[in-house]
């Protein structure tokens, strides 16, 4: 394997069959770069294409972003997920924008400061823009590299991302950094995929440890199992008679902070107390939505009245009509409790 060129062989193939027309591919721009690549964090390109689009139109330069109002930045990443990244993308608009006079740092370290932007991001945007030689190590790359060194464990574990990192570095060309950031990020999204690699299209394969013995499959180490616990609420889905839903804003803290959802009840009888007689009140669908640390049943009650006194003094929030076009963030479960509504007859 020493005598092995990965970079190289690696180049060569991202001239001939790496993506070159991404819509953030524009190494001159580095907002759009910064963008993306926040945007990519746990989402795939086939997602994000879309809503960076959109996201463009709605905060094209740098200070539009930083001038904007949290609720008008969470309302275009609406649907994208993972809204933390939406508040931290605009917290580091803001520093940029206002601490740094609009210019944007030019190497990993400093980049690796600002809010959500950590090292392996700071690297790809600093490779991508300014040519800086660093290693990234997200998903794909970790993927890409305990196969072809047969790295055993689960890449996220401190002891496995320890050796990752440092087998990373070693295997930086000594120009073209840009190139080799995207074209190790194109292999693992298209090529050493997580089922089914496609070894027979791998520019690395002759030098992959885990193709060679034939174990590519068995790399990356899979995360250890933990018993994720399960917890209950009844959503208050208020409506009027117009076809009008409230929702309440969430504290800026804790699940969907900063975002619109339904009113949340910790049971149906607390629920129905609250909203006390006169209405009549359908239970919908439960379903789940999973966080990382457990699973939420949520369990909608679509109530409707002339009028719902008390509700807009009891909850900081706003009456809605129009999905298309809000400008406000809504929660994953929001969005979709009021598609299915469209369908709910009066």
């Amino acid at each position: 394997m020493t005598s092995f060129n990965f970079a190289e062989a690696l180049l060569a193939w991202f001239d001939h069959h790496g993506r070159h027309d991404l819509p953030w591919q524009t190494p001159d721009d580095p907002y759009r770069v910064w963008l993306s690549e926040i945007m990519l964090q746990q989402t795939q390109v086939k997602t994000v294409i879309p809503y960076f689009e959109r996201f463009l139109q709605a905060f094209p330069t740098l200070e539009s972003l930083a001038e904007a109002k949290i609720d008008q930045v969470l309302a275009a990443w609406t649907g994208l997920g993972y809204y933390a990244r939406a508040r931290n993308l605009h917290r580091t608009a803001v520093i940029i924008h206002q601490d740094l006079g609009g210019k944007f740092p030019d190497n990993q370290i400093a980049w690796a400061e600002l809010p959500g932007v950590g090292l392996s991001t700071a690297a790809a945007i600093t490779s991508i823009c300014f040519n800086e030689r660093v290693a990234i190590l997200d998903g794909n790359v970790k993927r890409v590299l305990t196969r072809f060194f047969a790295e055993p464990g689960w890449p996220g574990a401190s002891r496995v991302a320890n050796k990752l990192w440092a087998q990373a570095e070693s295997l930086l060309p000594d120009a073209r950094f840009g190139d080799y950031t995207q074209a190790i990020m194109d292999l693992g999204a298209t090529v050493c995929s997580r089922k089914q690699p496609q070894c027979h299209r791998c520019p690395v394969s002759e030098a992959c440890v885990a193709h060679r013995s034939g174990e590519q499959d068995a790399f990356p180490g899979a995360k250890p199992k933990k018993h994720r616990p399960s917890k209950s609420i009844w959503m208050l889905i208020a409506a009027t008679e117009e076809g009008d839903y409230f929702v309440e804003k969430r504290p800026d803290q804790g699940i969907w902070g900063g975002l619109h959802s339904f009113p949340e009840f910790a049971s149906l009888d607390a629920l129905l107390q609250w909203i006390r007689a006169g209405a009549d009140q359908v239970e919908l669908t439960p379903f789940k939505h999973q966080f990382t640390h457990y699973e939420l049943v949520i369990h909608p009650v679509l109530v409707r009245k002339a009028a719902w006194p008390g509700l807009t003094s009891a909850y900081e929030g706003q009456w809605i009509n129009d999905l298309e076009h809000l400008n406000i963030g809504l929660s994953k479960p929001a969005v979709t409790l009021l598609k299915q509504l469209t369908l709910v007859p009066d």
